[in-house]
């Protein structure tokens, strides 16, 4: 069956999304930060985080051959040895802490030629904890009598 399998199509075919998808984590990788619609933004995230966590993998194995295989892996799917290589040998290091959540993605005002949704995603510093949620104040609950009470009063 194909429950659950309509995830970020992005109105394009297969292979102009790979395209896309490699052309923007490549970016991002280069930048830090890209500016680009909310959809797309939304895509990147997960395709992104795999390829960090094909980086983290092949930094912390000790066999060559298996941090070569990752390597070739993320080339496969990001398509830019520049950027793969920034990646693995430079920027792996500043996820090494971090179990996931590595990319954050900021909503921002609608583009004014067509109103599309835009976003801005970029990497989440190591040591950076995110927000703090507000504590929501609890409604007082009224506490009922108890049953033998109320049998007494209408007595």
């Amino acid at each position: 069956m194909r429950h659950g399998k309509h995830n970020h199509i992005l109105g394009v075919k297969k292979e102009h999304r790979r395209a896309l998808l490699a052309n923007l984590a490549a970016a991002l990788i280069e930048h830090g930060r890209i500016e680009t619609t909310l959809a797309k933004a939304k895509a990147l995230r997960p395709f992104i985080e795999k390829i960090i966590t094909l980086a983290k993998k092949a930094h912390q194995t000790e066999i060559v051959e298996q941090k070569l295989h990752f390597r070739r892996l993320a080339i496969a799917r990001v398509r830019d040895v520049y950027a793969i290589h920034r990646l693995f040998d430079e920027k792996v290091s500043e996820f090494l802490k971090r179990v996931g959540g590595y990319v954050r993605i900021y909503k921002l005002v609608p583009r004014q030629g067509d109103a599309a949704k835009m976003a801005i995603i970029e990497f989440v510093a190591a040591d950076d904890t995110g927000y703090k949620k507000s504590r929501k104040k609890r409604a007082k609950r009224v506490q009922k009598a108890p049953v033998e009470e109320l049998v007494t009063q209408e007595a």
